[in-house]
């Protein structure tokens, strides 16, 4: 069974960064995508970014140029690395991992606000 734990969440000013990591065990077969999603109150939850296996990334246009996520295969962990924070980053931030099948972390929370 994989579990993904997930850390590097918190309060933080706008224009503040932070930085988010989530690691992954429990898995006999090779990790293929990784990401991270996000989902505020009210709202549905959205892709914020994923990486590859080979590292080729995907960022949202709503963060690009202020979240970059990577990742170290040996450690079979991911990075959200989030700077020029808004108020509109405030969401729960799910890390995902894709084996034979989906698996989720429980989320952390991240709030942006003054």
């Amino acid at each position: 069974q994989v579990q993904l734990v997930e850390s590097g969440g918190g309060l933080v000013q706008p224009g503040g960064s932070l930085r988010l990591s989530c690691a992954a065990s429990g898995t006999d077969f090779p990790i293929n995508n990784m990401g991270w999603y996000r989902q505020a109150p009210g709202k549905e939850r959205e892709l914020v970014a994923f990486t590859t296996r080979g590292g080729n990334t995907n960022t949202a246009d709503s963060v690009k140029g202020r979240f970059t996520i990577s990742r170290d295969n040996a450690k079979n962990t991911v990075y959200l690395e989030m700077n020029s924070l808004k108020p509109d980053d405030t969401a729960v931030y799910y890390c995902y991992a894709v084996t034979r099948r989906d698996y989720w972390g429980q989320g952390t929370q991240v709030t942006v606000s003054s």
